[in-house]
């Protein structure tokens, strides 16, 4: 009997469970969907992964709809009005073009629309330890270090940091690293954005003696002053020059002048007497 019972309520729930499922599911599919329509225009975006310093054309770029009230300012709309000009940073697919990343129309493309104003591209010869075995890159900075002797002798020979935190512009034709992996590039050539002051060291350095790179962090701004150094400092053969510790004091015009210095006493005369064994000194006078 309460077996009966009991298939009786289980049967009653899943009866009543079953057809309330269907009636809410009969609902939900009867009720009218409402359509918003957002107001868009055409913004002129990247059809391709695109590098620093490309020169667009017409099949790098097309067109996507976009929401009216969020297009990024100065958006394009046509992209025949861009086509030919060069980008002074890398997009990525489907990110719009701004003012922001393209050289002007006299500008061109290619490695000069990227050189700041103030600024000089100066490529210099490398190799495989010169380039630091490859890593540096695009977007680096280094230190540049000049070997040179200003005279014949050997011991004149220096090595000294000549320029500190120059930025590498390219490598070899490279204008950007690769975000992805950043692996080391064998190049001949390096490029390095330095002043005019700096390209005219930098020449200096390399027509009359030898470079050498040396790699550094990008957060670390100080460019510690260095005296060079020379084959005897090296070897321990010659100490470096070390300024005088000891204060030199300078005369003002407040300060008292000093007593000047006494003559030094002359000793008076004496006469030298030998009596016997003995000998006596007499002052005369």
């Amino acid at each position: 009997m309460n077996r009966v019972r009991m298939f009786t309520v289980f049967l009653i729930a899943l009866v009543a469970g079953g057809g309330l499922a269907y009636g809410t599911y009969s609902y939900l599919q009867n009720v009218p969907v409402r359509t918003v329509t957002v107001p868009t225009k055409k913004v002129v975006v990247a059809n391709a992964d695109l590098s620093l310093g490309s020169e667009l054309s017409a099949d790098d770029l097309t067109t996507l709809d976009w929401p009216a009230s969020a297009i990024p300012e100065g958006a394009f709309d046509n992209p025949t009005a861009l086509v030919g000009r060069g980008l002074i940073s890398s997009v990525v697919h489907h990110e719009p073009i701004l003012p922001g990343k393209l050289a002007s129309k006299e500008a061109g493309s290619g490695l000069p629309p990227i050189i700041p104003n103030g600024k000089r591209a100066v490529s210099v010869k490398v190799n495989e330890v010169i380039g630091v075995a490859g890593y540096v890159l695009p977007g680096t900075h280094v230190d540049v270090l000049a070997t040179a002797n200003a005279s014949n002798g050997a011991e004149s020979m220096t090595t000294k940091v000549v320029l500190s935190n120059v930025e590498v512009l390219a490598a070899g034709t490279r204008l950007e690293q690769d975000s992805k992996d950043a692996k080391p590039i064998q190049v001949t050539v390096v490029t390095l954005l330095v002043t005019p002051e700096d390209a005219e060291r930098l020449t200096l350095a390399s027509t009359e003696g030898k470079i050498q790179l040396a790699l550094r962090n990008p957060l670390d701004l100080e460019s510690p002053e260095t005296p060079g150094i020379r084959p005897g400092m090296l070897l321990g053969n010659v100490q470096p020059q070390r300024p005088s510790a000891t204060p030199v004091r300078r005369a003002t015009a407040s300060s008292p002048k000093s007593a000047p210095a006494a003559a030094p006493q002359q000793p008076a005369p004496t006469v030298e007497i030998i009596r016997g064994d003995k000998r006596v000194y007499v002052v005369v006078g």
